[in-house]
């Protein structure tokens, strides 16, 4: 029995992950904010007798906007939160899965492979591609082994509404709410279910290491997303743009995602339609 250890365990991705890895009888240690500060030296000095063999690092900073308004806190968790895990792998000489995001900026083609330059377009994606290539750092000069999972667009149940499918759910189930506005209708973006995030995360304990990308290799309007959930939920509402473009606005992305299905034999399970119909779901039967 390997036991693990996950960092932002009570995050959204995190608590997936740690309810799967229980499930496939994994002893499942967690670190979230509740319990430290993942910058500080000594914040996993607790983890380091209990014989943790891998370590998913998944805690860090992760709203965009935010990001604007407080770009030090973003550099620092993001950043220094991560030299500080790769630490604590360094010393036991044990394997970490990071997962890094936001990464690629306007393509210069698509679909965008793991070649792909990296490009930060705001303090969000600037502070993971530092830790992204601080990660490669330490298994080019530690021999720390590394995966690096890059996924697009996670979705789910139990996502925060700050993101777009459930801010648009839970704009088109409310009765209180006459019209949906969203700020531009136009961007595309490639989403993936949680439940296979998830499967492709565990699947990094047994697996080489390398980068990853993980998506659905398609993309998706913020338009077609709405007229799915209206078409779902059997809603007629009006929906409309308030044509406000975000800064630096990608309007569409996806990912190849040929080198998961490679060397992980991974593939996206769960449509965008059966994804969408999950958060529905869940949705109802919270409210």
């Amino acid at each position: 029995m390997k036991t693990i250890l996950v960092t932002g365990a009570a995050g959204f991705i995190g608590n997936a992950l740690s309810g799967k890895l229980q499930e496939a009888g994994y002893e499942v240690f967690g670190f979230d904010i509740g319990q430290g500060d993942i910058t500080d030296e000594k914040a996993l000095h607790p983890f380091l007798d209990m014989k943790i063999s891998h370590v998913f690092h998944l805690a860090g900073k992760t709203f965009v906007p935010e990001s604007w308004k407080e770009p030090f806190g973003f550099f620092q968790v993001n950043l220094m939160g991560t030299v500080n895990v790769l630490e604590f792998c360094r010393k036991l000489g044990i394997p970490l899965t990071y997962v890094s995001s936001y990464l690629y900026g306007e393509p210069d083609y698509l679909p965008v492979d793991e070649n792909h330059p990296v490009k930060s377009y705001n303090p969000y994606s600037q502070s993971k591609v530092m830790a992204d290539a601080t990660c490669q750092f330490y298994t080019r000069q530690y021999n720390v082994p590394v995966t690096i999972f890059r996924p697009f667009n996670a979705y789910g149940p139990g996502q925060s509404r700050l993101f777009l499918i459930n801010e648009i759910i839970s704009k088109v189930m409310d009765p209180a709410i006459p019209v949906v506005e969203v700020m531009d209708l136009r961007p595309k973006r490639d989403y993936i279910y949680i439940d296979d995030l998830v499967r492709a995360l565990i699947l990094s304990i047994d697996k080489p290491q390398g980068i990853f990308n993980l998506g659905s290799g398609y993309s998706k309007s913020v338009e077609e997303i709405i007229r799915l959930v209206l078409r779902f939920t059997g809603t007629s509402k009006e929906y409309r743009s308030k044509a406000e473009i975000r800064p630096n606005e990608i309007f569409d992305l996806y990912a190849d995602i040929r080198k998961a299905g490679r060397e992980l034999e991974w593939f996206p399970k769960v449509s965008f339609e059966a994804g969408i119909e999950q958060c529905i779901r869940a949705f109802s039967s919270n409210h």
